[in-house]
This record gives C-alpha cells, sequence and structure tokens, in this order.
C-alpha cells in the first residue's frame, strides 16, 4: 500500500515520527493509502526550510516568479488525467466532474497568480507643496494555508498561488480526507524549479499538525477554509498573536425563485446548483424559496428531473452525484435527513443511503434529497448539512422571501431568478450575503473578491484581495524641499 510523504524542503519526506493514519476511497468504503500523521516537529522542520528559502524568493525578480508560477501551471496541465482520476479517487466526486471543474480551475489559479502578480500596484498620493506619499507592499514572509476536502486541489492552490506569487514562503496542509492531488503537487514545484523551501505541504490532522501551524510564532498569517466551528477556534488562537487571518468559513445558502423567472434556464441551474460535488460545494443554494404562484408546477418538474439523477460510482460515464467524501460525513448527512422528518418535513424524493453492487458495495452514497414542509427556521433550514439535502419553501412577498434568506448565522452566497431588473437590484443590494448570482450560479471572475460576511467568514479571497492581503502594506513619505 502507497505511503504518501510530506514535501518539506523540496524533497519529499516521511513524518518525523513515523506514524500514518489511513486514506479510504468514497467509492469503496476501502483504505487505499497511508497518509503522514504529522505533528509539531513535522512544523518546525518546514518552517525553518521556509526561513532560509524566503530571501532567495522574496527577492527574486516578480518576472522570475511568475514564470516558475506559469510553468507550475502548465505541469498540472501536461499531467492533467493522472490528476483528474487522483482528485476522483480521493475525493469520490465523478470524474467528469473533477475533470470538468476541479483540476482545470487549479490550473487557472496558478496562471492567474502568476499572471496577476506582475501588474500588481500600489498607490501614491501626491500633497501639493508638501511632498508625496507613496506605498509599498513587501511579502509576509511565512504563511499557513489550511485548505478542505470538497474541491482539493482546485482550493489548496486558491490559497496557495497568490501568497507564492506575493513573495511568500508557504506551509501548506491539505486536508487529511483528500491529501492526494496535494501530495502530487510536490513533484509539480520539484520540475518548475521552484527553489527548495518555497513550498511545504505537510498531511496530518487538524489537532496535530493544523493546530501546530496556527501556533507557530514565526507564520504570520493563516489562510483557512473549512468549518466555522474550526475558524472560531483558528481566531481565538491566532487573533492574539497579531497574525492576518483570512476565514472562508461554512454557509447556507438561499435560492430565490421568483414567478417571472425564465423557467427552464431555473430549473436546469437549480439542480445543479443544489447537486454539484453531491452538494458538498459552500456555494451550493440549500434553500429554496420558489413564489407561491409557481410553487406547484417548479415542485413537480424538480422532484421528476432529481429522481432521475443516477447516483453511481465515479468512474461511471452516467453518473450525476458520486460518492461522499468520507463515512463520518454520510452519517452527518443521513442525520440531517432523519432530523428534518421529526421537525415535520416530507421527504418528496431520495432520503436513503444508496448501495451498489461489488466492489462498490461499501462505498459511501446517498440519493438527492428533497424536501418541503419544514418552518424557515427549524433546524434543518438553519444549520450547514454539506450534502445532497435541500429544502424547498414557497414565499408570497418579495419581503417574507428576504426575511427567510436573511436567518441564518451565515451569508457567504446567494442566488435570485428574476427577469425584472429593478427587482434583482434591490434584492441582491438586500441579501446579507458575500456573493449574490442573478439567473446564473457559480460563474466565477478570478479578479473578483470572494467571502462571506456573519459566521461565513473574515476577508475576502481572489484578485487584488488576495494578493493584498499576503503582502504588508507601507507608507513612505518624502518631503519636497
Amino acid at each position: 500500500m502507497e505511503k504518501l510523504q510530506n514535501f518539506i524542503n523540496g524533497t519529499y519526506v516521511p513524518p518525523k515520527n513515523g506514524q500514518y493514519i489511513d486514506n479510504y476511497e468514497p467509492a469503496t468504503g476501502q483504505v487505499y493509502a497511508l497518509i503522514p500523521d504529522s505533528d509539531e516537529e513535522d512544523v518546525l522542520a518546514a518552517v525553518d526550510a521556509a526561513e532560509k528559502a524566503f530571501p532567495i524568493w522574496s527577492n527574486m525578480s516578480i518576472e522570475e516568479r511568475s514564470k516558475i508560477l506559469v510553468r507550475l501551471s502548465e505541469g498540472i496541465e501536461r499531467n492533467m488525467d493522472e490528476f483528474v482520476q487522483a482528485e476522483s479517487r480521493d475525493n469520490g466526486k465523478p470524474v467528469s466532474l473533477a475533470a470538468h471543474v476541479d483540476i482545470p480551475r487549479a490550473v487557472s489559479n496558478f496562471h492567474f497568480f502568476a499572471t496577476a502578480i506582475t501588474h500588481f500596484a500600489s498607490e501614491s498620493h501626491h500633497m501639493e507643496g508638501v511632498g508625496i506619499n507613496f506605498t509599498t507592499r513587501k511579502p509576509i514572509g511565512i504563511v499557513g494555508c489550511i485548505s478542505p476536502w470538497n474541491l482539493p486541489l482546485y482550493l489548496f492552490s486558491w490559497k496557495i498561488a497568490p501568497a507564492l506569487a506575493a513573495g511568500n514562503c508557504v506551509i501548506a496542509k491539505p486536508s487529511e480526507i483528500t491529501p492526494y492531488t496535494a501530495y502530487m503537487l510536490g513533484k509539480m514545484a520539484q520540475e518548475a524549479g521552484m527553489p527548495a523551501g518555497v513550498l511545504n505541504i505537510l498531511h496530518g490532522t487538524g489537532p496535530k499538525v493544523g493546530d501546530a501551524i496556527v501556533k507557530h510564532p514565526k507564520i504570520k498569517a493563516i489562510s483557512f477554509t473549512g468549518g466555522t466551528k474550526t475558524g472560531e477556534y483558528i481566531a481565538r488562537t491566532a487573533g492574539p498573536m497579531f497574525k492576518k487571518l483570512s476565514l472562508e468559513l461554512g454557509g447556507k445558502n438561499p435560492n430565490i425563485i421568483f414567478a417571472d423567472c425564465n423557467f427552464d434556464d431555473m430549473l436546469s441551474t437549480t439542480i445543479r446548483s443544489s447537486f454539484a460535488n453531491q452538494g458538498q460545494i459552500c456555494l451550493c443554494g440549500s434553500r429554496i424559496f420558489v413564489e407561491r404562484p409557481i410553487y406547484e408546477k417548479f415542485k413537480e418538474a424538480f422532484v421528476a428531473k432529481v429522481s432521475r439523477s443516477k447516483v453511481s460510482f465515479p468512474s461511471d460515464p452516467e453518473a450525476k452525484l458520486g460518492a461522499i467524501v468520507s463515512e463520518a460525513h454520510m452519517e452527518k448527512i443521513l442525520s440531517y435527513i432523519a432530523l428534518a422528518k421529526e421537525e415535520g418535513g416530507t421527504v418528496l424524493t431520495g432520503g436513503n443511503r444508496v448501495h451498489l453492487p461489488a466492489p462498490h458495495d461499501q462505498g459511501y452514497y446517498i440519493e438527492p434529497t428533497i424536501i418541503e414542509g419544514l418552518s424557515y427556521d427549524c433546524r434543518t433550514n438553519q444549520e450547514e448539512i454539506f450534502g445532497p439535502v435541500v429544502t424547498i419553501t414557497p414565499f408570497d412577498t418579495e419581503e417574507e422571501a428576504l426575511m427567510m434568506a436573511n436567518s441564518t448565522m451565515y451569508g457567504l452566497a446567494g442566488t435570485i431568478w428574476t427577469t425584472n431588473l429593478n427587482r434583482a437590484h434591490r434584492v441582491a443590494d438586500q441579501l446579507q450575503s458575500g456573493i449574490v448570482w442573478v439567473n446564473a450560479w457559480l460563474v466565477r471572475d478570478l479578479r473578483t473578491p470572494f467571502g462571506g460576511v456573519k459566521a461565513s467568514g473574515v476577508g475576502r479571497e481572489g484578485g487584488w484581495e488576495a494578493l493584498r492581503f499576503f503582502t504588508e502594506a507601507k507608507n513612505i513619505f518624502i518631503k519636497y524641499e
């Protein structure tokens, strides 16, 4: 059985303690690799390597750093098939999704920030007859990047690409549930000519290696994507150390559908926004609010189409949904479906675990599930489930839809369906959300800020926002003589 290794100081090395944890294949429920169970000793080694590398990397010309990151993106692209197969196997998602979304987006992330840094500029402010202020932006130093399991390489690269482009050295931890493509990335960094110690990739659990990254005094910034509870802990721990924090946390996103929408376009997109990646995307719309005049029409069409969605093993070309990422997460999702029934909800379709023939008979599969009849403020509608489960609720007025949409502790993303331009502007403005799509979902321009409000996070990723986060601003004033 393959043993993954950490990537420290430009080479692959085993964990200092010699301990490993099991890596399960979600499609089969079987262990297929072993992951380093890293701890503080591995973090110390990575920080030491990063300290030595930082003067080399930060003083390298922007053009040369850019070329290395472009070569890194090209390395992933050359090995696209291997990355796609690895991502699908490790995460349980359909191969088609990894091939069309996850790995191409990782390529784009590296290429975007590789070129963006060459256009990154600061400001100057002229004071008439007095002098001039100008702002410099320097890399922070050593930064920690901790990414989740749902879009493994996609979100891993979304963090480390701007950090590296800005001139920082990175200590990165992928999720221990989906480590494989991050493990493969070390080889791409080697082939791209990245100096040893610039990018260090450590595997293991949050309480052991993640916590050591957050607490290390020489790691000056933390970029984290994951659960709100973990984000709270990181903020409590890193805040008193005055570290810069970017926290992209949970979501319970509303999808507001008005009667004047383009029905066919809305329906096909809503199926995707509900169940893409088995509903395991922080941007999925899990609460669907439908204006009453089209509620029954929507319910009938939505249930009919979703009930025909095929749940299957990831390499099945007909699979619309693959496996849930882990057994523990599958059980969590099933517990929320049971809770919804206790709260008075009616399951219109789905709601059950799916059992496939061998060798996938022990895999983690759940039917796409639609529930109606729940109050907007019940636990099922307020707590993040992060799976193939949505609720549908009718509304009568714009004010009622907004009240329900804004009722949760979260505020990451929202979707609005209407052909009324005034309403689109009005509702989008009043949604308590960091991202709003009108008549679309998951259209992403890498130049735009990404992040949420309320318990969905602190700070923004993407575009100039990411490069600003990973740099420190200094204002210099020069007096005119």
